[in-house]
């Protein structure tokens, strides 16, 4: 494709609709001289602080046993504090097996900090603190699968 060629407007459009439909942050596609790169930005979650009197007490915080095969993952999901998975993948708690983890219960996080990575289709998805606060509970273990809009992590 020469530079007086018109982009592709349909296959853009398909290329953004994949983005969107898989949960990736980007994707890029090359043929010839051709190159599309589609990124779309993720914001961090926000959930919206409940008053302290209504959150749940530390001691319920704590990681509930996984539920059996074909049950849905409920736990901490309805905690104000939740972080929810924006997208089903692998989620890994440190950048590499012999590394330190993002975080760890009592970690303290700001707004923007690294919680942990979600793997998609081979693209690493980073999962940041939507709020500042203390990591109270963990719901996820490294190299876990999760789905979309599960609670991986509560931030108090």
């Amino acid at each position: 494709m020469s530079k007086h060629d018109p982009i592709d407007a349909d296959l853009v459009r398909e290329l953004a609709n994949l983005v969107t439909e898989t949960g990736l942050s980007e994707i890029e596609v090359e043929k010839g001289d051709l190159r599309i790169r589609v990124v779309r930005r993720i914001e961090p979650v926000s959930v919206q602080m409940a008053a302290p009197a209504a959150m749940a007490a530390p001691a319920a915080l704590a990681p509930v046993p996984s539920p059996g095969p074909g049950a849905a993952p409920e736990r901490g999901k309805t905690h104000p504090g939740a972080v929810p998975s924006p997208m089903v993948g692998t989620a890994y708690l440190r950048p590499s097996p012999e590394a330190k983890a993002f975080v760890e219960v009592g970690s303290r996080v700001e707004v923007g900090d690294k919680l942990l990575l979600i793997e998609a289709m081979k693209t690493f998805n980073e999962i940041v603190a939507p709020r500042a606060g203390t990591v109270a509970a963990i719901f996820v273990e490294d190299g876990q699968p999760v789905e979309y809009g599960e609670a991986l992590i509560v931030i108090e």
